[in-house]
């Protein structure tokens, strides 16, 4: 079992290594989003684009190679603790990928991807919170760093045998939040409704 949960943690950052949003500009002839606002590989950014049908379809990727690692070990028999650095390799595979020199984004999808087979419910509870933070503040970054901090304790009260892992994903993701923590506290970080280039994200 040990060298299952080795392999399909190598698989998973290789797969979360996979960044949609610089492919598909690429492919579409669009700027890199690595050298355009915010320069975070991401469907916010993507969205920044001005493009939202591309942007929908960076989400939706991100949230795949997030979902397939984690629920393929689950399917496998891993053990939960072991599904969490599965998880976390994922992330991390986003964060650092190892395609595109290790300039990725926040992970925030591919977080929500790696959560999803603990249960839909917790995945409609991570949406709706993401979702109320983010019309009521406007800001993208304080509503994924809300929802992943409310994450284990939602997985608490679902399924309490992955609370230890999900807590490792959502330190993961709030520390790479930390540039964002900062300007949302001096107030300069952008919204979701700017419609020109930014330097934040």
């Amino acid at each position: 079992m040990l060298m299952t949960t080795l392999v399909m943690t190598v698989l998973a950052y290789l797969f979360g290594s996979i960044s949609s949003a610089i492919l598909l500009c690429k492919v579409l002839h669009l700027p890199d989003p690595r050298t355009v606002g915010s320069k975070n590989p991401g469907a916010t950014n993507v969205l920044r684009l001005g493009n939202k049908y591309l942007a929908a379809l960076v989400l939706f990727f991100d949230v795949l190679k997030g979902t397939i690692p984690v629920w393929g070990g689950y399917f496998l028999g891993i053990e939960p603790l072991y599904l969490g650095v599965i998880a976390i390799a994922a992330c991390l595979g986003h964060m650092y990928p190892v395609f595109f020199h290790f300039q990725g984004g926040k992970a925030v999808a591919t977080a929500f991807g790696v959560l999803l087979p603990i249960g839909l419910d917790l995945g409609a509870l991570l949406i709706i919170t993401w979702l109320l933070v983010a019309k009521t503040t406007r800001y993208s970054s304080l509503a994924a760093i809300v929802t992943v901090s409310l994450a284990p304790l939602y997985t608490f009260l679902i399924k309490p045998e992955y609370v230890l892992s999900v807590l490792m994903i959502s330190g993961l993701v709030i520390f790479r939040h930390k540039d964002n923590i900062v300007r949302l506290l001096k107030g300069n970080e952008s919204k979701i409704s700017s419609k020109s280039y930014s330097k934040k994200d």
